[in-house]
């Protein structure tokens, strides 16, 4: 098996790593000794990047164009198309509008509309991620005109937002010590009450016509009590108390510059991993929100490749999104190459690609793009994609489960997963 492995490399082709992401991936691949699955065909790469990047399948007529040419280059060249179209916005505001669990439940039916045209424009802008986090955090005003500030609807609580901000943002699950110490990992209930502390004056006034109307602002006679000490709890960002604040400074702008400052690594490897998981369907950190001593990164080097990446282009999503899907690993065929009996996971080292459920949404626009047949959607323009509609709330037999699926777990409290 050794040498089998051992001739498999070396027979490799030299220029195999198209990116310093390969590099990484097939160093750990090389060091596991497991070996890659050969890159896929064009017309499996074809499918694989439109639905990734953009949530539909290519046309016949763009499909024809792709597998015609002739051009060494057509992959990377429509890698950059793809991320120039519109439906790109579309397809990764529904994935943030998920993991934010905007919905009727709870920002009401308005609010949804307006938070999720607030989410596409950031998309089709490409703001970096960590200015999108800064208005998330610190967003004011009535949230029909501030939509931002519709992550406080969301995160009604201090608690709820320290819960969520460290789940989405540093991809760590805080839930446990919000009773007690973390019982395997260094978090403590003082770092729950400290990150919560930072949320206790935002306050909710002028709910009006089903909260449509809501308006988020600041108190500063509001504080939260650390459980233990029954004393108001000062900020505390994991370890690093919030100095400099004065008493009516606004707490959550001292945390922003903390979350988003260049020396907290959590961020950029946190939000990196979560776009590596929609692209390749595993995270080098698994599951994407479960940063901890105990849950180690499959592949430390290539998470701090991504991170690095990310954070060189401004905290910019596309020029992290071109850098993975134009990778060999990437583009590595599903079909699984046979391994030796005692080697370790091959998943978990990426070395083929992972065969992943497409949402309901690219089903249901699949089968309309197939017949040519546009579904209807009751409120909306005649021509829209599933994948267009705003996240819940939406009336249709074919999202009806997921729908339903989604309300479950806003209700059960188990998000972000």
């Amino acid at each position: 098996s050794r040498r089998r492995h051992t001739r498999y490399w070396r027979d490799w082709s030299s220029d195999v790593c198209s990116s310093d992401l390969d590099e990484f991936v097939f160093a750990k691949q090389r060091e596991m000794q497991l070996i890659p699955a050969a890159v896929a065909p064009d017309e499996v790469f074809l499918r694989r990047v439109y639905l990734d990047v953009i949530g539909v399948l290519p046309s016949p007529v763009e499909a024809a164009a792709f597998l015609d040419s002739k051009d060494p280059e057509k992959r990377s060249k429509l890698a950059d198309q793809l991320l120039a179209r519109e439906e790109y916005a579309a397809h990764w505001a529904l994935k943030w509008a998920d993991v934010l669990r905007g919905s009727p439940v709870t920002i009401s039916e308005r609010g949804v509309h307006s938070f999720h045209r607030y989410l596409v424009r950031t998309m089709a802008e490409d703001r970096p991620v960590s200015d999108f986090a800064r208005e998330l955090l610190t967003g004011l005003g009535n949230t029909l005109n501030k939509p931002a500030a519709n992550f406080f609807r969301i995160s009604r609580t201090p608690e709820d937002a320290a819960e969520t901000v460290a789940q989405l943002f540093l991809g760590v699950r805080v839930q446990c010590s919000r009773c007690h110490n973390h019982p395997f990992e260094n978090i403590t209930q003082a770092d729950y009450y400290g990150l919560a502390a930072f949320f206790a004056r935002v306050q909710f006034k002028g709910a009006q016509f089903g909260l449509d109307d809501e308006v988020v602002y600041l108190d500063a006679r509001r504080e939260l009590n650390n459980p233990l000490t029954k004393k108001p709890q000062p900020p505390v960002a994991f370890s690093e108390p919030a100095e400099g604040l004065g008493p009516d400074d606004d707490r959550r702008v001292k945390f922003a510059d903390w979350l988003t400052s260049s020396s907290n690594k959590y961020f950029a490897q946190a939000v990196a991993n979560r776009v590596w998981f929609h692209l390749l369907g595993k995270g080098v950190v698994d599951p994407v929100d479960d940063f901890r001593d105990t849950n180690p990164p499959s592949n430390p080097q290539l998470l701090k490749a991504l991170a690095d990446h990310f954070a060189k282009h401004g905290y910019r999503m596309k020029p992290l999104i071109r850098s993975i899907i134009t990778s060999k690993t990437y583009q590595l065929d599903a079909q699984a190459p046979r391994q030796s009996a005692n080697s370790a996971d091959p998943e978990a080292y990426f070395t083929h690609a992972a065969v992943r459920m497409l949402a309901a949404e690219q089903v249901l626009d699949a089968v309309s793009s197939a017949t040519g047949v546009h579904e209807r959607f009751k409120g909306f323009p005649a021509g829209t994609r599933a994948v267009e509609l705003p996240e819940g709330g939406v009336l249709h037999p074919f999202l009806q489960d997921r729908s339903e699926e989604h309300t479950s777990e806003l209700q059960s409290r188990q998000y972000l997963v």
